[in-house]
């Protein structure tokens, strides 16, 4: 019998092995990462709306005319398209999210090659998918879909270190565009990257009236995906709606401040990565091309003002920055120095107790739990032929689990409740929570411990309400608020 001897493997069959690699381990640490929350239907607050919107879109339901929200209409259609792919339940946009997840790792690694060895362009990939839960981008938050096509948008532009060309520089822009209509405050971060576009073709010597044109087209390469969806609600009838909750809005809701207590700490998993990473590009590791890394500094300064430009800041909007932060620190994941690798490695110990020291399983197991129990009493009393349910506080997904109808176009809570919107939804809070009870409803639902300031006269017109006509229905624990559910008292 002839022995098999191995072969060593050919140039051409190491290339392909190599380009295999970065790709399956990166999607390895994408699913291992996100796989907690398959199915988890209040993984977080926000999804939970642009799912119930995306759901009655399919439905027939506008967006801003029957189903109110600030965001633009590119995140509820992504979140339509996940649906009539993938039905109703949450996994459809969730996997969508895996794939928005794994399309950022890839285009990190992408960006961190020219300044690190592969398996330090393989580090800064893989942190990425790990970073993003640690701000609630752990299941279908606007950040997973807006942040790959911002880095996207920067590949091309930089990607050819020799010569950037018109067309590149137009698909960013439009990769720009198309980011704007997930989340508008993505608008800091595409000036940057309009500005690194002129900067690159300046240096390739074009005249100031070319760069002026250059300039104009760009922007209108930029905003043409909103005036598309701007002329589709206009010719539908809804153009007014659309205006009043894109922009109208935004400049009439109560700003809450852009500090808070708790912001230091929450900074500290993205700062202290920049801040070594700029520090290993003096000390230990200057970058092998400084322009390069400059203009991923230029792009992370975008990224900071997207973080800041509204005038409350959410913890969540701080995953806008984990991208920001992994760019400023490929010098430190390119270092081959002890030092910066046992650095590397804490760094990821720390990410590693999210997973594990806070027992997202667990808490993810109760909250399905929860919301089971709740679907289970409120479905039999609920339809979509008048008898809705209007949830006061709560989880917003019980809507589309009860298959209920909505009794009012404010459909997510905190746009009735919160004392930041009183002046900002077109209409009167008050006078809208007033409407809705006078429809008696046949359940309410309401929570423990508000996450915002609450509109106090809204808030005391709904416990008149509940003391006068409805009774206990069900409750459950969901993170550390109690939700209840009560029921309509027959006269």
């Amino acid at each position: 019998m002839t022995a098999l001897r191995a072969l060593p493997l050919t140039a051409s069959q190491a290339r392909g092995e190599a380009r295999w690699f970065a790709p399956v381990i990166l999607a390895l640490m994408v699913v291992a990462t996100r796989a907690i929350w398959l199915g988890d239907p209040a993984a977080d607050y926000d999804e939970q709306l642009y799912s119930l919107i995306g759901l009655r879109w399919l439905d027939g339901a506008l967006p801003y005319a029957d189903l109110w929200d600030r965001k633009p209409a590119g995140l509820f259609a992504l979140f339509a398209v996940a649906h009539a792919i993938g039905g109703p339940a949450p996994v459809a946009y969730q996997v969508m999210a895996m794939g928005f997840t794994l399309a950022g790792s890839l285009l990190l690694y992408a960006l961190a090659r020219p300044l690190a060895d592969r398996w330090g362009a393989l580090l800064a990939g893989s942190a990425y998918p790990i970073m993003l839960p640690l701000y609630g981008s752990h299941a279908g938050q606007s950040e997973v879909f807006f942040l790959p096509l911002l880095l996207g948008a920067l590949y091309l532009l930089t990607g050819d270190r020799r010569h950037l060309g018109f067309g590149r520089a137009a698909t960013a822009m439009l990769l720009g565009g198309l980011a704007l209509q997930v989340k508008y405050t993505a608008l800091p971060v595409c000036a940057a990257l309009g500005g690194l576009a002129l900067y690159r073709l300046h240096r390739q010597g074009p005249k100031p009236s070319a760069l002026l044109r250059y300039a104009m087209l760009f922007a209108a390469i930029g905003i043409a995906p909103t005036m598309i969806a701007a002329t589709i609600f206009f010719s539908l009838g809804a153009g007014e709606a659309f205006w009043w909750a894109n922009f109208g809005s935004f400049f009439l809701r109560e700003g809450a401040g852009r500090w808070r207590g708790d912001l230091p700490i929450a900074l500290l998993p993205v700062v202290v990565p920049a801040l070594l990473g700029l520090w290993a590009a003096l000390r230990l590791a200057p970058p092998r091309d400084g322009a390069l890394y400059a203009s991923y500094a230029v792009f992370a300064a975008g990224l900071v003002g997207t973080v800041f430009l509204p005038g409350t800041l959410y913890l969540y909007y701080l995953a806008a920055l984990v991208p920001a932060s992994l760019l400023l620190a490929l010098p430190l994941f390119a270092s081959p120095r002890p030092l910066a690798r046992g650095m590397v490695l804490l760094m990821f110990g720390f990410y590693a107790l999210f997973y594990v020291g806070l027992d997202q399983a667990g808490k993810s197991a109760q909250r399905r739990a929860s919301v089971g129990h709740l679907t289970q009493a409120i479905a039999p009393l609920v339809d979509r032929n008048g008898e809705c349910l209007w949830i006061f506080d709560g989880p917003s997904v019980l809507y589309t689990r009860t298959n209920s109808c909505i009794p009012t176009r404010f459909v997510y809570p905190d746009h009735l409740n919160n004392a930041l919107e009183t002046n900002a939804l077109g209409v009167d809070q008050t006078a809208e929570v007033a409407r809705i009870l006078a429809t008696r409803p046949p359940v309410i639902v309401t929570a423990s411990d508000p996450l915002t300031r609450q509109n106090a006269a809204a808030r005391k017109l709904v416990a008149n309400a509940l003391k006068r006509d409805y009774e206990p229905l069900a409750n459950a624990e969901l993170g550390k608020r109690t939700v209840r559910a009560w029921r309509r008292r027959a006269r």
